[in-house]
């Protein structure tokens, strides 16, 4: 059975104007402060309407060729001829050096915007990319980018300048010969560019629902290689097939349609450049008869609409990308549209850290207001001390990690390091202070080496391998055909739980942050591991401020203080030999735990009740 798609972000994207679009494209085709960029725009201008120019003369000097060489030929018009070739030369040649002046100035705008929505992605809050859709999102960015460089050059080289020439036509047949064939001819062109924008808009519709399947079909691909392994595991390759096939019938049917429009559109275009031209001809030939314009006026007529039928056809085309390429930047501008969740204040300074001391007081957070996560949570951890926070699923242990790291903003209370609200500091700096060994370690599809130097911008390679003698990862490393220059895979597929474990250890040893989180740090590793990756863990964070957000309680018994998390509120707390003593939920959840390790039969995953699983398979709302 066809399981139903899930809508796309772009499918409630408000619709905006063609002038909005237009004006948030401005910006990349004049920045500010780039005279070299805008000098460049001004100059394709010119030359822009000097080809122009140059090109309404061509039928010109035909005329006069023609009228010179009607009758008894007493003398070559030379003069003429060469003007005629001149004026044909200049018309290419101002062309091509309006491309080669512009070239700059597109990709330029191209460069700008792709930086520019990359950086505001990496802007916007952790809410907003927990819901977004990769393949459909970077599909966008990439029709949003060319369609900026396609609406640059077809609006400067083909829009203007055809309307700037079916202009200058208009008049040098007015004053030439008479009203009547300006009138034919601005009718001609009037009827033209309204069948081609109503036609056009009429198509639209299929330009929107071909991208969205677009989106539709590059998510699930991209979803499904991403999820190889579990593909494979259920043996659902051929219902990933079935599901991408079956969007792909989808888009099929839009672009077929749209391609149907396209000829239904061409017919008609031609129909009305047809009739123009006859109804033009028609006028000059009965003058022709009538003794009123001369042959060469007949040559100039036709000249002319010939000139002006490549444009208006070519108009077709340009206005219909046109109108395709704004609709393909909605969705980019959309993304830019965005605003980050979480921003620094305009008086925000940089953290400064002398201790490190935290302090959570009376925090309460929600991702939805219906659901509270943390309901008044206040702790504080001295500084180079440690607190371990442990409870059941969706008790919001992982949640005080990411509100620590300012992935999210509290909803009331404050939590303040070094007497410093975190809110009050910038995000940079605040970032810059604390590192974390995260449960599932995502490396980047490089080397190993720049992901063991990632954590530090710049480090040289004796900071590097310094930092993988202290992780213990050194040998590993060493024992590598490729050394540091090993390829690490996609999302670091190529190494194993407790390698990555090893390889965000360095990071954090190389990035030196006086605050440390431990987030789940050692819960999806088998026990032998665990206990090399604790030993590790211990090393790096002696002497500093350490958060650790546990699963398995073994991991935690030597911290300072250990805070019990039920349902958002810390319902425990202390040493512990202290929380064992006490026999609360803490000490039920240890004895559990101690027993379920003594089972041989009994798998890891499933230890206690109080600690249940690994975070990584729980929504992100319910940490």
């Amino acid at each position: 059975m066809r399981q139903a798609q899930s809508p796309l972000p772009e499918d409630n994207a408000r619709r905006r104007g063609d002038i909005d679009v237009l004006r948030s494209l401005w910006p990349f085709l004049w920045p500010k402060g780039d005279l070299e960029i805008r000098a460049r725009v001004v100059f394709a201008l010119l030359a822009i309407i000097a080809a122009k120019v140059a090109n309404v003369f061509v039928p010109y000097f035909m005329k006069l060729a023609v009228d010179a060489l009607d009758g008894d030929i007493m003398a070559l018009p030379l003069w003429v001829i060469l003007a005629y070739g001149t004026a044909r030369l200049l018309s290419l040649a101002f062309g091509q050096v309006r491309d080669a002046v512009f070239a700059k100035v597109g990709v330029r705008a191209v460069r700008k915007s792709a930086l520019a929505i990359l950086e505001h992605l990496h802007r916007l809050s952790l809410r907003y990319h927990l819901q977004r859709q990769t393949g459909g999102l970077s599909r966008s960015i990439e029709r949003g980018t060319v369609a900026i460089q396609t609406l640059l050059s077809i609006t400067l080289f083909n829009l203007f300048p055809t309307l700037f020439e079916v202009g200058l036509v208009t008049v040098i047949l007015w004053r030439a010969f008479d009203a009547w064939f300006a009138f034919a001819t601005f009718t001609t062109v009037a009827v033209y560019v309204l069948f081609t924008g109503y036609t056009t808009e009429w198509r639209l519709k299929f330009r929107r629902e071909m991208n969205k399947l677009d989106n539709q079909a590059n998510t699930r691909a991209i979803d499904s290689l991403l999820n190889y392994e579990t593909v494979k595991a259920f043996g659902n390759e051929k219902l990933e097939t079935e599901e991408y096939d079956s969007v792909m019938g989808d888009y099929e049917r839009a672009s077929v349609r749209t391609q149907e429009s396209l000829a239904y559109m061409n017919i008609g275009q031609s129909a009305i450049i047809s009739i123009g031209v006859t109804v033009l001809m028609v006028m000059a030939g009965l003058g022709v008869v009538n003794g009123t314009m001369t042959q060469g006026d007949f040559v100039m007529v036709n000249t002319y609409m010939l000139q002006l039928a490549q444009p208006l056809n070519f108009f077709g085309f340009v206005y219909r990308n046109i109108k395709q390429a704004l609709v393909d930047l909605e969705k980019m501008f959309d993304i830019l549209d965005e605003e980050p969740e979480v921003k620094d204040k305009d008086t925000a300074l940089p953290l400064n850290i002398e201790g490190g001391c935290i302090a959570f007081e009376n925090v309460t957070f929600a991702y939805d207001e219906r659901r509270p996560i943390l309901k008044g949570v206040s702790f504080d951890v001295p500084a180079g001390k440690s607190v371990a926070i442990v409870g059941p699923t969706g008790s919001g242990k992982s949640t005080i990690g990411r509100l620590l790291f300012r992935m999210y903003d509290v909803t009331g209370g404050s939590i303040k390091i070094d007497g410093q609200d975190i809110s009050d500091v910038t995000q940079e700096s605040l970032r810059e202070k604390i590192g974390i060994v995260p449960q599932d370690t995502v490396l980047f599809n490089n080397t190993l080496g720049y992901n063991l130097a990632y954590a530090k911008a710049g480090a040289d390679s004796s900071l590097v391998e310094n930092a993988a003698r202290m992780a213990h990862i050194d040998g590993f490393i060493s024992s590598l055909p490729d050394g540091y220059d090993t390829l690490v895979g996609e999302r670091g597929l190529k190494l194993s739980g407790g390698e990555k474990q090893r390889v965000a250890i360095a990071r954090v040893i190389l990035k030196g942050s006086p605050v440390l989180i431990f987030d789940e740090a050692t819960s999806a590793l088998d026990t032998h591991t665990e206990k090399e990756i604790q030993a590790n863990l211990a090393e790096v964070s002696a002497g500093r401020t350490t958060v650790m957000i546990a699963h398995r309680l073994s991991t935690i018994v030597e911290a300072d203080e250990i805070l019990v998390l039920e349902e958002g509120e810390v319902v425990e707390r202390g040493t512990h030999s202290a929380l064992i003593n006490s026999d609360g939920p803490y000490a039920s959840a240890w004895r559990r735990q101690q027993k379920s390790f003594a089972d041989a039969s009994v798998d890891e995953g499933g230890e206690a009740d109080l600690i249940i699983a690994p975070e990584a398979a729980v929504p992100a709302d319910r940490r």
